[in-house]
């Protein structure tokens, strides 16, 4: 576990060094760059506002040079983040407070304020991350993908991710009652909702917070944390959304690992 220490930057090293490059803000496909030595806010309100949305901070993200290093900062008082770099490797919950540094070349930010879902990026000229490439042959004897889902499974999170995974218009978009999701697939409301209780159930088993069935949790919340999981970690991407295009392809309930 990382020492709460080791996410905090240095202090009295707030100025911008040589050298330290401008970052980009993307959302729903506009971008702002922010100069270095400034402080840029996130929110229903500041520099970069989201949307009209009162279940969202006036002011919930900032990004902010420290110790050589642009940063960004939970400053909400309830709602967290999703952080992840674009390959899914690094995943980070940004909880009310907390803090990390932008590293890679681009960082998506993944969030959730009432049924609705963001996502944007933050893009580094300069990033402190640099990948080696490796050539690895094992004769395709390697796990791919830590969850095993079933095509019929991924094609379910996928019809819910859908107005995520197109940020149509502005970018965000109310995600769809499980009556929609079911029509959009041809499936029976009961059929979906059996599925819907496999997929959670998995990724719960897996860690993922937030899925778990019972009396008193709320149905539109487990579809976003599924929905915020899903595009956060590359469970689904844009690329997947071509299934939708013809559903009974995908009605196998076997991982596609596991088929001949």
């Amino acid at each position: 576990m990382t020492d709460v220490e080791d996410t905090v930057p240095p202090a009295g090293v707030a100025e911008p060094g040589p050298g330290q490059a401008d970052v980009t803000v993307e959302f729903a496909g506009e971008y702002v760059t922010v100069p270095s030595g400034t402080r840029f806010t996130i929110g229903r309100e500041g520099d970069l506002a989201i949307d009209d949305n009162r279940f969202l901070h006036r002011h919930f993200l900032s990004l902010e040079q420290a110790g050589g290093l642009w940063w960004l900062i939970n400053i909400g008082a309830r709602l967290s983040a999703t952080v992840t770099d674009t390959e899914g490797r690094v995943q980070a919950q940004l909880a009310p407070g907390a803090r990390l540094p932008i590293v890679f070349g681009v960082t998506t930010i993944v969030f959730s304020a009432g049924a609705t879902t963001y996502e944007l990026s933050v893009h580094s000229a300069q990033p402190a991350f640099r990948e080696t490439p490796r050539q690895v042959d094992d004769g395709g004897l390697s796990t791919i993908g830590a969850v095993p889902l079933t095509p019929s499974q991924k094609l379910l999170i996928v019809a819910l991710a859908e107005p995520v995974l197109r940020r149509e218009g502005t970018g965000m978009s109310e995600l769809p009652t499980s009556t929609a999701a079911a029509q959009r697939l041809g499936w029976s409301i009961t059929r979906f909702n059996r599925k819907l209780d496999n997929v959670c159930d998995k990724l719960d088993r897996q860690g993922v917070p937030g899925l778990r069935g019972g009396v008193t949790s709320s149905a539109t919340n487990r579809r976003v944390r599924l929905v915020e999981h899903a595009v956060s970690s590359r469970l689904v991407t844009r690329n997947d959304l071509v299934m939708l295009d013809d559903p009974e392809r995908y009605a196998s309930e076997t991982p596609a690992a596991s088929r001949p």
